[in-house]
């Protein structure tokens, strides 16, 4: 059954590294880290090593029992963050990000929640009533109280300084005046990516966050971050929140956790939960603190640790970032690049005075790249517009990032005759 993407021509049978392969053995870079989550690479050894193990002795449980790899991790992840101790693991971002509304819900004792309107945070209910960049149309009304501000987006600002350059506090300030005027005063949450892919790899402004956190603070609102593709260090934080010096309230992290295994997890505040338990919080889903994902998440932080990936992750980031300023001044197609760290975008425009998005070409560039072995990801969302997400994994090696560079201006070249 169809369900959104496009597939490749490709079957792939195996991958290793930074690497795919198809049935004809062809070797294609992934420049996407499969679904932007294998950040230790295909096939790591110390995962394979963890999965073959831990299966082997203990790999699911009733949610009512614990098990070492459970409370290991818990205790690691919340030990990262002060004022995040608690934590509750689960499979998916969805259900992480549902975990969290339903927290929010509770403890506030309100029901509307306020999300970006570029943004993704999955397809269960409250995570897909709050999520802007697709999929609204046709399935119905989304849950009562869903509401959306524009994201800052810096390429293509809304409200502008004297220079030209985006004025985020003012473009804030309005769009909370807009939401004070539709709430009902049941102000629950609001709900962020810190770089929203989905919406097309788009940064929150250096301070912004500070901003909205005293928004919600204000309000009596909860700071919901959606970290699922910048934690782990893809951003050259162990989470990306931490440049800001901002704590959420509430903090889910997925994909990166897992490395490609599902594995997603829920932060908050001993005093939330404590909140939380007294008023009867329920989150039960069949895979609750399994032990054979969270003896894997537990390897996918002694690897980050080991290897130095959040450190090497600023230095590999600064290379691929340069290397797509360099192909931004031979190629007029190129509009933007931006993003942080190994979470980068290329947006494919017209040309650089209209700025408009040139889907067709993107399409060409990616079909070009493909043959040539590199797989880039351009989402055909209407809040995409034509750009592609560039996250190749943390141990992506300086020679595979030149690589995929050269086949990057090899196929924009290809697509351009």
């Amino acid at each position: 059954m169809r369900y959104g993407p496009q597939f490749e021509k490709h079957i792939i049978e195996r991958a290793e590294g930074s690497y795919v392969y198809d049935a004809t053995g062809k070797a294609i870079l992934d420049f996407t880290s499969g679904q932007m989550s294998a950040v230790l690479g295909h096939s790591h050894p110390e995962i394979v090593r963890t999965v073959r193990d831990q299966v082997g002795r203990l790999e699911h449980l009733f949610s009512g029992m614990l098990s070492r790899p459970v409370v290991d991790l818990c205790e690691r992840l919340g030990s990262i963050v002060p004022g995040l101790e608690k934590v509750l693991l689960l499979s998916t971002g969805a259900e992480s990000n549902e975990a969290a509304l339903r927290l929010a819900k509770l403890v506030t004792g309100k029901h509307e929640v306020v999300g970006f309107s570029r943004s993704w945070h999955g397809m269960t209910g409250g995570a897909v009533s709050a999520t802007y960049s697709a999929g609204r149309r046709g399935y119905g009304p989304a849950q009562p109280g869903s509401f959306a501000i524009p994201v800052p987006h810096a390429y293509r600002p809304r409200f502008k300084h004297p220079d030209g350059s985006l004025d985020w506090q003012t473009e804030l300030d309005d769009a909370f005046a807009l939401i004070d005027s539709q709430s009902t005063g049941n102000l629950a949450a609001f709900i962020a990516e810190p770089v929203l892919s989905s919406g097309g790899i788009i940064e929150l402004p250096l301070g912004y966050l500070a901003a909205l956190k005293q928004k919600c603070e204000e309000r009596g609102m909860l700071l919901i971050l959606d970290e699922a593709q910048t934690a782990l260090g893809r951003t050259g934080y162990m989470f990306a929140f931490q440049r800001d010096g901002v704590t959420p309230d509430i903090l889910t992290v997925s994909k990166t956790l897992g490395a490609g295994l599902p594995l997603s997890a829920m932060l908050t505040s001993t005093a939330l939960e404590e909140k939380a338990h007294e008023l009867g919080y329920v989150f039960l889903t069949t895979h609750v603190s399994d032990p054979l994902p969270a003896a894997v998440g537990l390897t996918v932080m002694d690897v980050v640790e080991k290897e130095g990936l959040i450190e090497r992750t600023a230095v590999t980031g600064a290379r691929l970032r340069a290397g797509l300023e360099s192909l931004k001044q031979r190629f007029d197609c190129i509009g933007d690049v931006r993003g942080r760290g190994l979470l980068l975008g290329l947006e494919i425009v017209t040309d650089r005075e209209s700025r408009v998005p040139d889907l067709d070409m993107g399409d060409r560039i990616g079909r070009e790249a493909m043959e040539r072995g590199l797989s880039m990801n351009i989402v055909k969302l209407p809040a995409m517009g034509a750009v592609f997400r560039i996250a190749p994994p943390l141990t992506v090696s300086e020679e595979e990032l030149d690589r995929g560079l050269e086949i990057m201006g090899d196929a924009i070249e290809a697509a351009r005759r």
